[in-house]
């Protein structure tokens, strides 16, 4: 009896999905123990902020950077020596708040490291997953990391208490470690890459539209994909590539905010304290792993049927992802209990994270060859807006505190959450206006 094989590319895409996970374990975990770590040494505020903000500066360098590194090198390789790097960092650092210098740097390296992850992932997918398949994958991989926020905001804390907060580098860095070896061990390239004929049985990029004179090209054993001109002035001037920019940008500041500021106004807006609400401050992020799966799940069973066209699956799910999630950000400061607040930020980002099935996926839909690249451009953004948004955050409430010194009113935060929900009626009617499902980068 003949035993059905377990796809490589299914393999590749867990792989990527638990490299997501550990990555956010890892944010989420320096969080924690910095901060616990800080406090018993009497850290000002305004030295906690350099160094938490620290992260996405070297983030938001290392992004245009990553897609090309994973354009040319290979986004296998890159991914591989990424973890290596921000996981030895992470082992070899003690976590020391009086030693700035060397904590800023620190961060910079893990915050560039981990820049490179997101680029390469999308080259790595681009090769790997046919069309039809692409939006759960995504979908899945990305959702590693609203899993792994929630497994660390869970688990961390207790380790922090018992093993003190020395023992979640250690522990970051077992994981990195770990997931280093897997990717090793069972990562490989798609086998067009080293036999081109074999792009004629379904590999990477021959799941796509090509037209004869490059699969001539590839049959004679032609250029590959990581020795082409990457054109970087058509990318930069293409209205469907600023769709996916603008989306992203919106999507990370209304996230970041949220992660950096709801805890906050769980305590100040609403007098709340944040051990007596327990697990119920992880729903939102478990919320967005959910609705991630089903955004990725829908998307592939409209296309696969042929319901509606890959432009349209992706325009539909990002307009009710980000108007449903606007209505709910704009609703948060409506509701004063801890439960209306949860089941706000719950739908906002659980409807953001099915927007992701419209813009993150469409990376690969106009650009399979420069997925990295182009996710570097539009990943660039999203780290700015986090940068912004929780800046400007702190500026508003700090100008508000003036007129509501507690800022136990509903007033002092309506302009807080009504920003990003604005932004995503905007960003919503410019994807609708500008992207399209179609290949526009050969």
């Amino acid at each position: 009896m003949r035993t059905m094989k377990f796809p490589k590319r299914y393999l590749v895409v867990i792989l990527t999905f638990i490299c997501t996970s550990v990555c956010y374990i890892e944010r989420v975990g320096f969080s924690i123990a910095y901060t616990f770590a800080a406090d018993a040494v009497g850290v000002n505020q305004a030295s906690k902020g350099t160094i938490l903000s620290t992260f996405y500066y070297g983030y938001a360098c290392s992004q245009v950077p990553g897609g090309w590194a994973a354009q040319k090198i290979g986004g296998r390789k890159v991914l591989l020596l990424s973890f290596v790097l921000w996981s030895a960092t992470c082992a070899l650092v003690p976590l020391d708040p009086n030693r700035v210098f060397v904590m800023v740097v620190a961060r910079l390296l893990v915050g560039v490291a981990q820049g490179f992850i997101f680029p390469s992932i999308h080259t790595v997918l681009a090769q790997w997953v046919p069309p039809h398949e692409r939006s759960r994958s995504v979908s899945l991989t990305t959702s590693g990391m609203y899993l792994g926020a929630a497994a660390g905001m869970l688990f961390l804390p207790s380790l922090v208490k018992y093993r003190g907060p020395q023992a979640v580098f250690l522990v970051e860095a077992a994981l990195g470690a770990m997931w280093s070896l897997l990717w090793f061990k069972y990562a490989s390239d798609p086998p067009r890459s080293e036999h081109p004929k074999a792009t004629a049985a379904g590999f990477g990029e021959s799941v796509l539209p090509i037209n004869g004179s490059e699969k001539l090209k590839l049959e004679n054993g032609g250029s590959s994909i990581r020795s082409a001109k990457i054109p970087w002035k058509k990318i930069l001037l293409s209205l469907p590539v600023w769709a996916i920019v603008v989306n992203n940008f919106t999507f990370h500041y209304a996230l970041y905010v949220l992660m950096n500021w709801l805890p906050t106004y769980f305590e100040l807006g609403l007098q709340l304290s944040l051990q007596e609400m327990g697990s119920s401050k992880m729903l939102p992020y478990l919320n967005m792993f959910i609705f991630s799966n089903i955004g990725g799940v829908v998307a592939d069973h409209l296309v696969t049927k042929r319901i509606l066209s890959v432009t349209r699956t992706r325009k539909l799910l990002n307009t009710i992802g980000f108007i449903v999630a606007s209505l709910a950000l704009i609703a948060i400061p409506i509701f004063r209990t801890s439960g209306g607040a949860v089941l706000c930020s719950s739908v906002a980002l659980g409807f953001l994270a099915l927007g992701r099935a419209g813009f993150a996926v469409n990376h690969m839909d106009i650009a399979p060859r420069y997925a990295g690249i182009v996710m570097g451009v539009s990943n660039t953004a999203g780290t700015l807006a986090g940068i912004i948004g929780v800046d400007l955050t702190g500026k508003l409430l700090e100008a508000a505190r003036s007129v509501d010194s507690s800022l136990s009113s509903p007033e002092s935060w309506r302009l807080v959450f009504f920003i990003p929900g604005l932004l995503c009626i905007f960003s919503s009617l410019v994807f609708l206006l500008f992207s399209t499902g179609e290949r526009i980068f050969d």
